[in-house]
């Protein structure tokens, strides 16, 4: 494809709009289209947001490289925006959350199941994400291959932003388990170098809890962005919390994430 599409699912809530601003700001930096989807509960409100949509396209003033579309579709938010990321082969969905209601029904616990529904990455981002440069991206990794999903596509984000790259780790104290996970960031780091990104390489001991670890680190470090995959199978205990406390964390943190179980197939 000659430019990116990034889908932001609107709803004309701060949050989408923020998530538009964030599109856009992303958009000034790639040659880009931008498709502002509205999921309508039934036609006669697919018809009023198709009006307020095609206003707001053309009252809105994008990048030079930008172009700024619109699309309407009666249907469920939980199924209907992976349907058209995946029909429109989009590189990215851009998506701002309420924490815990918005688009069609309660948000902050039912975001993961919108996640899931795409095989594309996610963009989360929330009332309080600022439009700033990104300056640092974390990648947090655990011992599973699947968690090595979201590499590639940070690397992709960290060029495109002319962002450092930082992977952290939990050590662990069981050999075994220590010589797998630092094999995972010999892997990490290898991808890395082949686009030529040297990544900083963070391994914590593996006492207390890893998310709040994730917060501190980025918060010491200017991360403006986490990236992680999705997988339901992993070894981190209880994984949907953690995924969705990183989501909606309290500094607004943009938050980078891809279902690793549908995007296998493409990314691995």
């Amino acid at each position: 494809m000659s430019k990116n599409l990034y889908i932001v699912p609107y709803d004309f809530t701060p949050v989408s709009e923020k998530a538009l601003e964030y599109a856009l700001f992303l958009g000034g930096k790639v040659r880009a289209e931008i498709m502002l989807l509205n999921v309508a509960v039934d036609k006669e409100k697919g018809m009023q947001a198709k009006a307020k949509l095609q206003t707001l396209v053309e009252n809105t003033k994008t990048p030079p490289a930008v172009e700024l579309t619109y699309s309407v579709q009666v249907g469920s938010i939980f199924t209907d925006i992976g349907k058209v990321a995946k029909k429109e082969h989009a590189q990215l969905i851009i998506m701002g959350t309420h924490g815990k209601r918005g688009l069609q029904s309660v948000f902050g616990s039912h975001a993961m199941k919108v996640i899931t529904s795409a095989e594309c990455p996610f963009l989360i981002l929330q009332k309080n994400t600022e439009i700033k440069e990104v300056n640092n991206i974390l990648v947090p990794i655990d011992l599973t291959k699947e968690s090595l999903q979201i590499v590639n596509i940070a690397g992709d984000m960290s060029n495109m932003l002319n962002s450092n790259l930082h992977v952290l780790a939990e050590d662990q104290s069981d050999q075994i388990l220590h010589t797998r996970l630092h094999n995972r960031i010999s892997i990490v780091k290898g991808q890395y170098e082949e686009r030529n990104i040297t990544p900083t390489i963070e391994i914590t001991k593996k006492r207390g809890s890893y998310e709040k670890k994730i917060m501190n680190y980025s918060k010491a470090n200017d991360c403006g962005m986490i990236a992680i995959a999705y997988h339901s199978e992993s070894l981190l205990p209880q994984f949907d919390t953690f995924a969705q406390n990183l989501m909606c964390n309290k500094q607004g943190i943009p938050f980078l994430v891809i279902n690793s179980k549908l995007a296998s197939s493409l990314y691995f």
